[in-house]
């Protein structure tokens, strides 16, 4: 009998809790690119099935294989981080405790903003991306078919998401903790994409002076930018117009900085050096953490919006309860399944084996009826033949067994056949 499929699962991340945003975006995929990413992964190692999810709060790679450790090693072999011991950073989950993760990252509870909405959508892009791949099989599927049911019920049943606080407020907030009042700051986004689209709702609701948008493609940063009445460049405008924004909010997938300490320096030299908020959204990161080290400069990670966005967190600790008990059914649920789906395997075999003996006894009855044998003694050997070929090989092992195991034997064989006579 094949290994339980409950021990094959595995969930190895890291996330905002267990390493800083500086290692997170040197283990961070993009999402354009997953789909071969997972094709190399289940090529590499020895990965049955694979799942990555990566955001800017954590990269989680979800897995059927029977030897895991060598899943944490592509992983540093992948974004070549021999000198980087990522271990220290890692968690490894399995079996039950790996769809407990799932199920509660999928609805919002391990998120640094508590209840958050926009993982259960990143979860399901990450599935969808290695179905493409080829990568999802049964197990998995199984897993994040009940990941999704999970976060719904969590999002129907309790009030974990009223009152959120989202990154998009945290910033609102800390711009106006520094600059005062929104009203009078001229705010520019950089990307167009959802994170900057929700972050830019909330901004828009305070009036801003003015709003830029800046991203890599025009016609897109221009639809965005119609949408929020405001004004749109390309990324290679940002060095001449920077030092117009008071504000700046930053979230793309560029594997690169798209602002270094340099232009911020000019920037803040053009507005005689009047502050400047920089709020970078991004893993990794689109801001050069040394910009942080000027003096009109304010920068700040997502890392450090979340003390912010733990404020009514406390308020929420009923709703947190009620999410883990539906979290706990649901995860004994899928275990179920995955006990149920182990022993199919051996159900098959044991019905094969039984068929074979069919056969074989069938076939020396029809000989001996071909014979002209008497119909009622082929009748009688054929039921004693079918019979002695079932019992053979239990009573044989039950006969050679000895202390313990016999026992356990003799309550099997009771369980299994005699119920009904007892």
């Amino acid at each position: 009998m094949a290994d339980s499929s409950s021990h094959q699962l595995h969930a190895f991340g890291l996330n905002h809790e267990t390493a800083p945003v500086a290692v997170r975006e040197k283990i961070a995929f993009p999402q354009e690119g997953l789909v071969p990413v997972l094709a190399g992964l289940t090529r590499e190692a020895p990965v049955e099935e694979a799942v990555i999810l990566s955001t800017c709060n954590r990269t989680e790679i979800y897995c059927k294989t029977e030897q895991p450790d060598e899943v944490a090693q592509w992983l540093s072999r992948h974004h070549g981080l021999d000198d980087l011991d990522i271990a220290q950073y890692l968690y490894r989950l399995d079996g039950s405790a790996a769809a407990h993760h799932a199920f509660r990252v999928a609805s919002g509870l391990d998120s640094m903003v508590l209840g958050e909405p926009q993982i259960l959508g990143q979860v399901k892009q990450a599935v969808r991306s290695a179905e493409e791949a080829g990568t999802l099989g049964p197990l998995l599927h199984k897993l994040f078919q009940h990941t999704f049911s999970v976060a719904k019920a969590v999002r129907s049943q309790t009030a974990i998401g009223e009152r959120s606080v989202s990154l998009a407020a945290a910033a609102l907030k800390l711009a106006s903790s520094v600059l005062g009042a929104i009203e009078e700051q001229q705010v520019l986004f950089i990307g167009a994409g959802e994170m900057i689209e929700l972050v830019a709702t909330h901004f828009l609701a305070r009036h801003p002076r003015g709003v830029t948008v800046a991203n890599r493609t025009l016609e897109r940063g221009r639809e965005l930018a119609e949408r929020l009445g405001g004004t749109s460049i390309t990324l290679s405008e940002l060095p001449a117009e920077l030092h117009r924004h008071d504000i700046v909010i930053s979230s793309t997938a560029s594997h690169l900085p798209l602002i270094g300490k340099g232009m911020v320096e000019r920037a803040i030299k053009a507005r005689k050096h009047r502050p400047m908020v920089m709020i970078d959204l991004a893993v990794p990161r689109d801001i050069e953490a040394e910009v942080g080290t000027l003096d009109d400069a304010f920068l700040y990670t997502v890392d450090d919006l979340g003390s912010i966005t733990q404020e009514n967190r406390e308020s929420r600790q009923a709703a947190v309860q009620q999410a883990e008990v539906i979290i706990t059914e649901r995860v004994s649920d899928f275990v179920e399944w995955i006990h149920t789906r182990d022993v199919v395997p051996t159900i098959r075999q044991l019905r094969s084996h039984a068929e074979r003996y069919r056969q074989m006894e069938l076939e020396r009855a029809r000989r001996a009826l071909a014979r002209g044998d008497n119909p009622a003694e082929v009748l009688e050997m054929l039921s004693n033949g079918l019979m002695n070929k079932f019992l053979h090989h239990p009573t044989q092992t039950l006969n050679q067994s000895k202390g313990p195991t016999q026992q356990q034997l003799v309550e099997a064989l009771h369980r299994l056949f005699l119920r009904e006579e007892e």
